[in-house]
């Protein structure tokens, strides 16, 4: 089994559940490598600026040397970092996060938006089952296009 822990604290909301920006926390490298050594973790999911939902209108402001000192840290111990928070990222900045060490992408926030922007849409949809069935096809279709852009279209693992 592979266990994945988060360690810091995002800001914005997931799930209903508010933190704010003044309670968000980066992750801390040298508590990462304590929280390694004992736990013993296979997946570290890194706050580095990241957020949870929406990002603002300005954008991300990810942390990308704080994500390079946790890629030395974590490769050294055989564990691989994890973004929460990467729904609207812009592909170079995913691209970027990729070489500095990130191996899973976190998204459900586009993935839920595909969904209710099928329920939103003006078409009227008259059976709930086209709905249904319309609203999964355009989460697959997210789904398959956030594959493309992580580079994990073909890979079993």
């Amino acid at each position: 089994m592979t266990v994945e822990a988060e360690l810091g604290r995002l800001s914005e909301t997931e799930d209903d559940l508010t933190v704010e920006d003044y309670d968000a926390k980066l992750t801390d490298v040298n508590q990462a490598q304590e929280f390694i050594d004992e736990t013993g973790i296979d997946a570290l999911a890194v706050c580095i600026g990241n957020v949870h939902g929406k990002y603002p209108a300005s954008g991300p402001k990810l942390r990308l040397q704080l994500l390079k000192e946790l890629y030395d840290l974590a490769s050294k111990n055989g564990v691989f970092l994890v973004l929460h928070g990467a729904s609207g990222l812009p592909k170079e900045l995913v691209q970027e996060c990729i070489e500095l060490g990130v191996r899973k992408f976190n998204v459900n926030t586009e993935v839920r938006k595909a969904y209710m922007d099928i329920l939103k849409s003006p078409e009227a949809h008259t059976d709930l089952v086209h709905v249904m069935a319309a609203a999964k096809e355009a989460m697959k279709v997210m789904v398959a296009e956030k594959m493309q852009l992580f580079g994990s279209v073909g890979k079993a693992n």
